[in-house]
This record gives structure tokens, sequence and C-alpha cells, in this order.
């Protein structure tokens, strides 16, 4: 059936194209640009391309081999109406000093976090405790406790609602 009659808030398309291609097309899903949002999963997402593909609608582009936290991180983005691009590519479309940064700032790279963390911080921001999340993702609780507080660590947080509060600003988590 035609994607438009379903009325999702997100379609996400596995988008290919020949590399001899300056751009490649993007698929005519039958609904205006914007509604709902489009997401590519594409296998360079540094693409000279993505600029265009952004200004003609496209709400994401992300790699065909992100976690599958990234990828529900992604999707949930773009369903709430933002535009997200990986931290790398957002690197390449506006070099550090394209962004003036205000006097008081710290200067220095943003934390980053391995994708078993942001999985762990995710789950904090969804209210779970140490248990609940051990459980989920098949580790003991030591291990749960280990990854609170290097995340807490990485983060500079004092609590683990500030290192949720944290995530989320930085656009490593949803709320």
């Amino acid at each position: 059936g035609d994607v438009a009659t379903k009325h999702p808030d997100v379609v996400l398309v596995n988008l290919e194209w020949r590399r001899d291609e300056p751009t490649p097309v993007l698929p005519d899903v039958g609904f205006t640009p914007g509604e709902p949002a489009l997401v590519a999963l594409v296998d360079d997402p540094a693409g000279a391309w993505v600029p265009d593909a952004l200004r003609s609608g496209l709400h994401a582009v992300i790699a065909r081999d992100a976690t599958p936290a990234a990828i529900t991180a992604t999707l949930r983005a773009a369903a709430a109406g933002l535009v997200t691009l990986p931290q790398d590519v957002i690197r390449t479309l506006l070099p550090v000093s394209a962004a003036p940064r205000p006097a008081h700032a710290q200067i220095g790279p943003a934390p980053t976090l391995t994708a078993r963390e942001v999985e762990v911080l995710q789950m904090l921001a969804e209210g779970l405790g140490n248990k609940m999340i051990a459980r989920q993702l098949g580790i003991t609780d030591h291990t749960v406790k280990f990854h609170v507080a290097s995340i807490m660590t990485k983060l500079n947080a004092a609590s683990r609602t500030e290192a949720v509060t944290l995530g989320a600003r930085l656009g490593l988590i949803m709320l």
C-alpha cells in the first residue's frame, strides 16, 4: 500500500545509489517532504549530498551499520521534528571555527560514550534501576554500576539525574 495512507510518523528508507551519481534520489513515497519525517539509512552519512538532501526534506541520515540504539534514537528524534546527523557528519558540515563559542564555554571535545553506555543512559532516562538494566542487557549489577560510574565521570555529573539531563542536552539520548 501507499505509505501516505498509513500516516506514519517516520519513514526509514534504505538509500542506495550509484557512486557516479552526484546525489541520491530521495524516494517518492507519496507524501509532502517533512510529513512524515524521512530518515535515510546509508553507507556514507558524510556524503557531499547530505546538505542538499536535508534542504529537500530529509530529516536524518544514519549509517547502515549504526547500533540499534542509535537508529532508535534517530527515529524518535525525527518523529519529534528534529533533524539529526551523526556527530562526525556534523563536524564535517560545521567546522569548529564556524561555530563561535561563548567566552565562558569550556573548550574541548564533547564527551564520548560507548554504545553500551548510551544504552545504559537511555535506560536511566526511562527510570530503570540497576537490577532492571542488568536484566534487560543480560549483564551483572556490578557491570551496570561500572557503566553508570563511567557515564557520570565522562559527563562530569554529580547524580544519575544530572547525567540523564546532560546526556539529553548533548543529544546522546532522547527523553
